[in-house]
């Protein structure tokens, strides 16, 4: 099947994204509408700490208005690779570093509307860092057992997809080694 963009406007560029409204050509001659956000490239990182624990940040998260328990993330840097970006935001969120990485998937997050690449890892064997938080982020940084954090999906405490997909993922990987 093709589908034609037959006009784009930019309705909004802002800061860290802008968003498009374009005139698609259905498959069948037909016209739609659609809105997308256009966003640069991100990475999150389930940290493991010696003991197993893994380690998460809880951040304000205004479109919820609520502290948001999740894996550490942010968005890639211009011309920085996924791994180069992961070990950056692990260290700047959590004060720790990476001596290991482990490249778990890439995905589309909401493609329904918006247009972000999510890169997903593991860290293991981490050593002490220094966080170095943005201007306007006021992180805690939190340890729990695997299954604790689990226990959290299942409650409802921990809602943030790309932490629950890591958490699974990680979970996986240790019933099947």
């Amino acid at each position: 099947m093709s589908y034609e963009v037959a006009k784009s406007e930019l309705c909004y560029k802002g800061a860290f994204l802008s968003v498009r409204k374009d005139e698609i050509v259905m498959p069948d001659g037909n016209t739609a509408f659609r809105e997308v956000v256009e966003r640069g490239a991100a990475t999150a990182i389930l940290p493991i700490d010696n003991m197993g624990n893994v380690i998460l940040v809880r951040q304000y998260r205004h479109p919820f208005g609520d502290m948001v328990l999740e894996v550490p993330a942010g968005i890639m840097e211009k011309e920085e690779k996924p791994a180069e970006c992961a070990k950056r935001e692990l260290e700047e969120e959590t004060g720790y570093k990476a001596k290991e990485l482990q490249f778990v998937c890439e995905m589309y997050p909401t493609p329904g509307f918006c247009m972000e690449k999510l890169y997903l890892y593991i860290a293991e064997h981490l050593e002490k860092g220094e966080q170095h938080f943005d201007d306007d982020e006021f992180i805690e940084v939190e340890k729990y057992t695997l299954e604790q954090a689990l226990d959290m999906v299942h409650t409802g405490e921990i809602k943030d997809g790309k932490t629950i997909l890591l958490l699974f993922a990680y979970q996986s990987q240790k019933t099947h080694n």
